[in-house]
């Protein structure tokens, strides 16, 4: 089961539709009963394989609906013109790459890794900075881990 560690305030559904209308997105079912349950945090176990090339990161942060620092509004400001069209950002690995949900056509619902360091030069951002993590956001959770790496001693 996921632990999630300072998640913010509680949100209703009207916060979110209200949050949907003023920003002309719908949010996608899955993501929007994570946000009832959660609004955010940062995961007690984070580390996710972004692919075999890409190795392991840790998940930093999930934003939040009216977090000033962490404000899912403010990440779709920022990377309004950096992703393609349909996907936004809705948290990071805490070093400038950004996890992503697909909210519309054929990565709908769907999370990607989105590589800052190999973003295109292209006037339309295209998906060649892109891994795909998971099929929802309860797969992407259930992959998660933690990093055992420092425990090899304990082994013995």
């Amino acid at each position: 089961m996921v632990k999630m560690l300072d998640p913010y305030y509680n949100i209703s559904r009207k916060d979110m539709e209200d949050f949907e209308t003023s920003n002309s997105i719908e949010l996608t079912d899955h993501y929007k009963r994570f946000l009832l349950k959660w609004n955010g945090g940062a995961p007690y176990v984070g580390v996710f394989m972004i692919s075999e090339e890409g190795g392991p990161t840790v998940m930093n942060y999930f934003y939040s609906i009216g977090h000033t620092d962490n404000d899912l509004a403010d990440s779709l400001d920022s990377f309004h013109l950096r992703l393609p069209e349909g996907f936004i950002s809705i948290g990071d690995d805490g070093v400038g790459n950004a996890i992503l949900l697909g909210i519309s056509g054929p990565h709908y619902d769907q999370i990607y890794f989105w590589d800052h360091e190999n973003e295109s030069d292209l006037d339309e951002p295209d998906m060649s900075n892109m891994c795909f993590l998971a099929d929802n956001i309860w797969a992407f959770l259930d992959n998660l881990y933690e990093d055992e790496s420092d425990d090899d001693d304990d082994e013995e």
